[in-house]
C-alpha cells in the first residue's frame, strides 16, 4: 500500500497557498495517497496532481460519480436530490440533456446587456465610497443577482443565502454542512412549489419544470430540486471566486495589470490565465473506482475514492512553462479549471461572460484600484479556492 500523506500536517499554510505542497508531490509522482485536512481528517483518498493524468482521469468512465455503485450515498443526494455532479451515464446523459434544452448558449448571450447593467449599478453604488470589500460590494452581488434572475428566484435574503451556500461547498464542520443542506433543501422545495402554482414563467427554473424530451421524459421533483441546487450554488460560488481571485492576481502582479490596462483586448486572456493560475474549484468532486484501474502507473482498487486536483494539474510545469508565474499572455489552452469530459462545467460560458464584464468594467472605472490591507482568509476545505474578503481602494 502506498504511503499516506497527511495534508493536515501542513496547517494553515496549506490553506493559504497549497501550490508548493502540490509542486513537491508532483516531483515525486502524479498520484498520491492522502489523508484530507480539517473536518475530513479521517478520510483517505487518491489525489491526482499531474496534468496529463488529471485530464485522462476526468474523462475515464471507470471513475464513477454515483456513490451508489460502491454502496455509498452522499449527504447532499439524501437531503437535496439527484443532480449532474453525482450522476453517471445513462442517468447523467438524461439529466444533462434535459437541462441543456433550457440552459442554452443563446440564453447566456441574451444576458450580456443585463450583466453589464448590474455591473454598472453595483459600481455606481461602490465607487463614490473610495474603498470597499470587493467581495461584499461587487464579486458576490453580481453573480448572485444574475443567477437569481436567470432561475427566476425572488429577491434572496442574500446574507442568509450566502452563509448557507458557502457552508454547503466549504463547510467548517460536518454539523454545519448538514444544517445548511437541510435548510437549502427546504428552501428549494418551497421555491419549486411556488413556481408550479404561479403558472408559466419564462425563466430557467420555469423552463426546467416544463421541459419534456421527445420520449416524454421530465425531471422528477427530487431531480428538479437537485438541479436548482447545483445551478444556484455552482452558478454563483465559482464566479464570486473567479472575479475576486482575478482582481487579486492582477493587483499583486502590477506588471500584468499594466499589460492589461494598456490593451483591454487581453481581458479574455486575463480571465483564462486566472482560471489556470488560481481556478475557483481547487479539486473536482469525488470519483470512485467502479473497477480496478491504473492512474499514472498507480494501482487504484475498486471502491477507492479519487480526488482530481484541478489547480494542481494547472500548475504542472510539464504542461505550462514557469507555471507559478501569472502571465496573461501565455497559452492557457487545455486548462482544467472547468473540468473535462462529460462533466465539463455547464455554466462555463456564463462564468466567463460575468468575469470578463466585471473585471474589465471595474478596471476601466477605477484606474487607481489597489489593495487596501491584507485579504481575508481563504475558504476552508479542498473543494473551493477563494478569498472571503478583498479590501480595495481607488
Amino acid at each position: 500500500m502506498a504511503d499516506v500523506i497527511e495534508l493536515g500536517r501542513y496547517g494553515d499554510a496549506f490553506r493559504r497557498d497549497p501550490h508548493p505542497v502540490y509542486a513537491r508531490l508532483r516531483e515525486r509522482g502524479p498520484v498520491h495517497r492522502v489523508r484530507l485536512p480539517g473536518p475530513d481528517a479521517h478520510h483517505e483518498t487518491w489525489l491526482v496532481v499531474g496534468h496529463e493524468e488529471a485530464r485522462a482521469a476526468l474523462a475515464d468512465p471507470r471513475l464513477a460519480k454515483d456513490g451508489r455503485k460502491i454502496g455509498m450515498r452522499f449527504l447532499d443526494e439524501e437531503l437535496i436530490g439527484q443532480y449532474l455532479l453525482i450522476a453517471d451515464p445513462p442517468e447523467h446523459t438524461r439529466l444533462r440533456g434535459l437541462v441543456a434544452r433550457a440552459f442554452t448558449m443563446r440564453r447566456v448571450e441574451q444576458l450580456r446587456p443585463r450583466i453589464q447593467q448590474i455591473t454598472d449599478e453595483l459600481l455606481d453604488a461602490m465607487l463614490p465610497l473610495g474603498r470597499a470589500d470587493l467581495v461584499d460590494s461587487f464579486s458576490y452581488p453580481l453573480p448572485i443577482t444574475v443567477i437569481g434572475e436567470l432561475l427566476g428566484v425572488p429577491e434572496l435574503d442574500r446574507a442568509e443565502f450566502r452563509k448557507l451556500s458557502t457552508e454547503a461547498v466549504a463547510p467548517t464542520s460536518a454539523d454545519s454542512e448538514y444544517d445548511a443542506l437541510v435548510r437549502l433543501g427546504e428552501y428549494l422545495t418551497e421555491l419549486i412549489e411556488d413556481k408550479r402554482s404561479s403558472g408559466p414563467s419564462d425563466d430557467l427554473l420555469g423552463d426546467l419544470i416544463r421541459t419534456t424530451a421527445e420520449d416524454g421524459d421530465r425531471l422528477s421533483a427530487p431531480e428538479l430540486r437537485g438541479m436548482a441546487f447545483i445551478l444556484l450554488i455552482a452558478g454563483h460560488e465559482t464566479t464570486v471566486n473567479l472575479i475576486t481571485t482575478g482582481i487579486h492576481a492582477l493587483l499583486t502582479h502590477p506588471d500584468q495589470l499594466a499589460v492589461l490596462r494598456a490593451d483591454m483586448n487581453l481581458i479574455d486572456a486575463a480571465v483564462e490565465e486566472t482560471l489556470r493560475y488560481e481556478g475557483p474549484v481547487e479539486n473536482a468532486t469525488f470519483r470512485f473506482a467502479a473497477e480496478p484501474l491504473e492512474i499514472g502507473g498507480t494501482a487504484v482498487a475498486k471502491g477507492d475514492g479519487v480526488m482530481i486536483g484541478l489547480t494542481a494539474a494547472d500548475r504542472d510545469g510539464s504542461r505550462y512553462p514557469a507555471p507559478d508565474r501569472f502571465d496573461i499572455r501565455r497559452d492557457t489552452r487545455g486548462h482544467l479549471a472547468f473540468g473535462h469530459g462529460i462533466h465539463f462545467c455547464l455554466g462555463a460560458p456564463l462564468a466567463r461572460l460575468e468575469a470578463r464584464t466585471a473585471i474589465r468594467t471595474l478596471l476601466e472605472r477605477a484606474p487607481g484600484l489597489a489593495l487596501d490591507g491584507q485579504p481575508g482568509d481563504w475558504l476552508p476545505g479542498m473543494l473551493m479556492r477563494g478569498l472571503r474578503r478583498l479590501p480595495v481602494r481607488w
